[in-house]
């Protein structure tokens, strides 16, 4: 492992140089991976996998037949490589558990049933082993269980893959009982194109998921946006005024100087009233928004957000339920001016900014 530093913290992380592809094929070279489920997560990961050479398979229920007619648009064969999960998990020798995790704790039995001593039981969440009082998932003591968790969307998984970048992953071990669990749970993450891995616990990675999930990358960030969104628009601004200002200027340029080379980098690209905006209200944001993401992190904690997954999406209407929530948000003026900004977009590709090149970003540097 390498050690870095991260902010005066050391870790340990593994890289591709220390840990090559080829490594990871002669771990694996004697496994059926069998991936279950093929929604989010089980596309990216799988082909993946199926690109960079290792034996592959998909466990994906027949009756979903979207999920099921999708894998064979990308060329798993129904009866070689695509089979109904109880099938796929005979086969395997490492079981992905790639649905989601309310189908989880409904498809456990049948996984549990097709389990061989020494096989690996893989997750990509920790949800399931963390939460196994409410799920019901408790693995058998005579396998492996073992975690790769991506740090982004399957879309991004197989986007960053394609390009070469791969995408960055935590792992851990819950069982080792072949003693090969580290080693096995690093060769997959490699072999789903991770950029470099970091260890973690499953129970660290859940806290940390479902508290981001719902806080800075998902919850948070669509609830301040509407703030801002709903105050512009009461004090007279257009809908294209109040959207770029609260959404297009941050996604298509300031978060991308973030990106680059940190916060303190963007800020210094943007114009002096800008910083020093910025700079006086961050810490009124942190202040009102801290007691918020404790008492979050506390409901992740002690598994009443887990309570709650559970009993939502494993609700016989869920489908239904979800695609109303996402209409209110798809159809509100906010996200109607969005889809209009976006057709009014042009097509060139951005140019390249150079770290050292000062005035880039939404406002010219004074």
């Amino acid at each position: 492992m390498a050690r870095i530093d991260f902010g005066g913290v050391t870790e340990d992380i593994v890289t591709r140089d220390e840990f090559p592809l080829e490594k990871a094929h002669e771990v694996l070279k004697d496994e059926t991976i069998a991936v279950i489920g093929y929604g989010v997560q089980g596309p990216a990961q799988a082909l993946n996998m199926k690109d960079n050479g290792f034996n592959v398979i998909i466990g994906q229920a027949k009756r979903f037949t979207h999920d099921w007619e999708r894998a064979l648009a990308d060329g798993w064969v129904e009866g070689e490589t695509l089979f109904e999960i109880d099938e796929a998990a005979r086969r395997g020798t490492v079981i992905q558990m790639l649905v989601s995790d309310a189908a989880q704790r409904t498809i456990w039995p049948t996984i549990k049933a097709c389990l061989n001593e020494g096989d690996a039981l893989y997750f990509s969440h920790g949800f399931s082993i963390t939460y196994k009082e409410q799920t019901g998932v408790i693995p058998p003591d005579n396998v492996d269980v073992i975690l790769v968790a991506p740090k982004g969307s399957g879309l991004n998984v197989r986007r960053n893959f394609l390009s070469g970048a791969g995408i960055n992953s935590s792992f851990g071990v819950g069982q080792d009982y072949t003693g090969r669990a580290r080693e096995r749970a690093i060769a997959l993450g490699i072999a789903i194109g991770s950029g470099f891995l970091f260890p973690t616990t499953f129970e660290m990675e859940v806290y940390s998921d479902l508290t981001g999930e719902r806080g800075i990358l998902m919850g948070a960030l669509a609830g301040v946006m509407e703030a801002q969104y709903d105050v512009l628009r009461a004090n007279g601004h257009s809908p294209s005024e109040a959207f770029n200002e609260t959404v297009e200027e941050l996604t298509r340029s300031l978060i991308r100087l973030v990106d680059e080379n940190g916060m303190d980098w963007m800020y210094a690209n943007c114009s002096a009233t800008a910083q020093r905006g910025a700079l006086d209200w961050k810490p009124r944001f942190k202040e009102a928004t801290l007691p918020v993401f404790k008492d979050l992190y506390q409901r992740v904690k002690d598994g009443r957000e887990t309570k709650r997954v559970l009993e939502a999406c494993g609700a016989p209407d869920y489908q239904a339920q979800l695609e109303q929530e996402l209409a209110e948000i798809r159809d509100s003026e906010m996200w109607r001016a969005g889809r209009a900004t976006r057709d009014l977009r042009p097509t060139e590709p951005a140019r390249t900014i150079d770290a050292n090149t000062k005035g880039v970003g939404g406002r010219a540097s004074n």
